[in-house]
């Protein structure tokens, strides 16, 4: 048969319509111009996938159908035969075997059958770019991809190792020479000239449809030459650099397994019996491989050649970092022999930089950090994202890495790095890390003027650069602390104070505030020491829901002998909410008072209006309503007139938002909520819209508003920071799923509600607790 009789047969069905080309494209999503050379017999082996599009385009009957995808058929194996001289090989017939099936790459796998469906449907040729960190499992799903879409291809899947990590990688010359052989090419015909060799590849090519997979790709210009164009054909190329000088159509970066996809490819290695037995040290031991493929499987390799062996013992080994790349090591396949290759493979200045970067203590980091430890940091962070040593982060600028790369790093820098300047490099990172979390915080200080300098320049570039590299100067605090570098500890707590009250959470501010409270002991200090157990209390009633713990923290600071009559109304001010979450309002409204009349006597306005909004609250939960609202009026009206900060104003207005609401006139409560709310939005703080939406839920909840109150409550839900908050606002939710007649969803929430009551210590809760173990039985 011809094989132009196709497309004979789809022009005479095109104009039978009648249709245009352009037509035809639109109505199937095929291009223009592969419609067009299917009509002129330049396309000779339309894929099954065209075809059927074709069919539906057309609208052809049943029989026409038949005969027209026949055609097709007949199409394809007369191409074959007719191209002289040059037999092509069997398709599939150069892809290694599949040893371990795929696994945790089912949405890899779809995407790469989205590749496999465009390149059916493009005159264009389509190229795909697989990158991913030494380890990933490139490779593997390369070959999956072989094997499962290869057949979709007219002419098979071709598959060439183009050994990018070895010290000598093939050229372009020596790779075209073996896909030559692949195509049947008997080694007699092929030229010794390298550009006529690239040549009869290309034409070989270019009437062909074929998976072509580039395995192990060094770099772009081993892979250009061999990019001849072939409608229909997809060109998969791997590589551990990301390859962004190549015109891919598609790309595919492999992350790292998520953790139950790890235990499941470490199941099917081991065994599903053997891990069935010790689950959670299985969990263990995919954590500490990191969810990286090559590390997984060697440590499942390591268990199935060691019966005797226990999983817990397995994960013991590995617990240890400095032996761990050690024992990830099974017959050939090493962790860190993957690793090296690409670590040997870098610049000097960029393999400088990937050693010192496990000095950073956090996951991530950004050029600022990299800067104190190096000269020209983008530039090599760069390159040590191409290599795939490093990933790109969320947040544009930051760089991420995985754990097994940072362990190695560190193996690197005790290697190649001189002790001396390890240890220099370590303390100026820590110092620096403490130096501008210190100055970002005192942006948020209403007492001590901030300085605008490096990556912090006002209150909006400090709050980021808190948040951003928040477990990078958390560690850096933790190594302070270790370093007994006391000076630099306290005044980083000190200068989180005001930060604290609407960023981080509880266990943050546990730890801040409790290495602040020893280092001011350390140093002598009775006032500083009063200070930072005031805040440690407010941590751990306010936000961890410990109260009784935070009690005798707060008899801890009450107890301390100072002539500061500041810190002193501090201490009343923390102790009368903690004396109120304890159930103790007659003393908390003492307290409160007490307090007051210590800011007053000091002139500190800002912690005077602070105290009568808080000695509201107390008068409130004690039944004198009047004078809450009046106090807590007196502290909006006092802070209005100075023009003090709006955080601090949003605050007072949802404490007297609440007492007036208590008083009946609702619309006047929503009103104050809805001002606090806007300067909360003007400012980005998350956690103080939270607040709002939490009052605001309740009180239209009150006033039988339920689909307003629901959406409240559940946008305040993520955000809410107190320790009671979350607790309230899923009763809350759980009563109006019960109003809604939503029995799943009401017992939904109060089965969350109820697990998240184990972690406070309060009355309130408890008895929240006992209210929701009844109403679910």
């Amino acid at each position: 048969m011809s094989t132009t009789a196709f497309g004979d047969f789809l022009r005479f069905y095109r104009s039978r319509v009648p249709l245009t080309q352009e037509e035809l494209a639109e109505r199937t999503g095929l291009s223009t111009r592969a419609i067009s050379d299917m009509e002129r017999g330049r396309t000779l082996s339309p894929q099954f996938r065209t075809v059927q599009l074709l069919v539906r385009g057309l609208g052809l009957p049943e029989d026409e159908a038949a005969e027209f995808t026949a055609l097709a058929r007949a199409s394809r194996a007369s191409a074959a035969q007719e191209r002289p001289g040059f037999p092509f090989a069997a398709p599939s017939s150069s892809l290694p075997p599949v040893l371990v099936e795929l696994t945790g790459r089912e949405v890899e796998r779809q995407v790469l059958d989205g590749f496999a469906e465009d390149a059916a449907s493009s005159s264009r040729l389509q190229i795909a770019v697989v990158n991913g960190a030494p380890g990933a499992g490139k490779t593997a799903i390369a070959v999956d991809a072989g094997h499962r879409l290869g057949a979709r291809f007219a002419d098979g899947c071709v598959f060439l190792d183009l050994r990018g990590t070895d010290t000598e990688p093939l050229s372009p010359d020596r790779a075209a020479h073996r896909l030559l052989r692949s195509f049947g090419v008997d080694e007699r015909q092929i030229p010794s000239d390298p550009d006529d060799k690239l040549s009869l590849y290309r034409s070989q090519l270019r009437d062909r449809t074929v998976l072509l997979v580039l395995d192990n790709a060094a770099n772009e210009a081993q892979v250009r030459p061999l990019l001849a164009s072939s409608p229909g054909t997809l060109v998969l190329v791997t590589s551990r650099r990301t390859l962004t000088g190549l015109d891919a159509r598609h790309r595919l970066a492999l992350d790292l397994l998520p953790l139950d996809r790890s235990v499941a490819l470490l199941r099917i290695v081991a065994g599903p019996e053997r891990l069935a037995e010790e689950t959670e040290a299985a969990v263990r031991v995919a954590e500490l491989c990191g969810g990286l493929p090559l590390a997984l499987l060697i440590a499942g390799h390591r268990l199935a050649s060691r019966p005797q062996w226990t999983v817990g013992h397995l994960a013991e080994q590995l617990e240890d970092e400095r032996r761990r790349l050690s024992v990830l090591r099974a017959g050939d396949l090493q962790v860190r022999a993957a690793f090296e290759i690409s670590y040997h493979q870098l610049s000097p200045g960029a393999a400088s930089l990937f050693r010192r970067l496990a000095l950073i203590p956090g996951p991530d980091t950004s050029e600022d950090v990299a800067t104190v430890l190096t000269d020209l940091p983008q530039e090599a962070l760069e390159e040590l994202a191409d290599a795939s040593l490093l990933g790109i982060g969320e947040t544009p600028g930051r760089y991420t890495r995985h754990d097994l790369l940072h362990v190695f790093a560190a193996e690197r820098l005790e290697l190649d790095e001189d002790p001396a300047v390890a240890a220099e490099l370590r303390t100026r990172l820590r110092h620096w890390l403490l130096d501008v979390a210190t100055r970002a915080a005192r942006f948020f200080d209403h007492d001590v003027p901030a300085e605008s300098a490096g990556p912090v320049r006002d209150k909006e570039s400090a709050a980021r650069w808190l948040e951003l590299e928040l477990e990078n100067w958390r560690g850096a605090l933790r190594s302070a602390v270790a370093a007994k570098e006391h000076e630099r500890v306290l005044a980083l707590a000190q200068a989180m104070h005001w930060y604290s009250d609407m960023h981080g959470v509880g266990e943050l501010w546990r730890e801040v505030f409790g290495a602040g409270a020893d280092a001011a002991r350390w140093l002598g200090n009775a006032r500083d020491a009063a200070e930072q157990l005031n805040y440690l209390s407010w941590a751990l009633y306010a936000l961890c829901g410990q109260p009784h713990e935070a009690l005798a923290v707060h008899e801890e600071a009450a107890a301390v002998p100072i002539d500061d009559t500041v810190t002193e109304a501090w201490t009343w001010y923390y102790g009368s909410a903690i004396r109120r979450r304890v159930g103790e309002p007659e003393k908390a409204v003492w307290l409160g008072r007490r307090s007051v009349e210590l800011f007053e006597r000091a002139g500190y306005l800002i912690g005077e209006n602070l105290a009568l909004s808080l000695l509201g609250l107390m008068l409130r939960t004690a039944g004198e309503l009047d004078e809450a609202v009046e106090v807590q009026q007196r502290s909006v009206d006092q802070h209005r007139k100075v023009g003090g900060d709006d955080e601090l104003l949003s605050m007072l207005l949802i404490r007297l938002a609440t007492s007036v609401a208590a008083t009946g006139d609702v619309p006047a409560a929503l009103e104050l909520l809805d001002e606090a709310e806007s300067l909360f939005r003007e400012h980005g703080t998350t956690a103080g819209v939270a607040r709002v939406r939490h009052h605001r839920g309740l009180l239209l909840m009150d006033a039988g508003r339920f689909d307003e109150a629901r959406d409240q409550l559940l946008a305040a839900l993520d955000e809410a920071r107190l320790s009671d908050q979350r607790v309230e606002i899923m009763a809350r939710l759980a009563d109006l799923a019960d109003a809604a007649g939503d029995a799943a969803q009401a017992r939904e929430f109060r089965v969350r509600a109820l697990a998240e009551c184990d972690r406070y210590d309060t009355p309130a809760v408890r008895t929240i607790a006992a209210v929701l173990a009844a109403a679910l039985g």
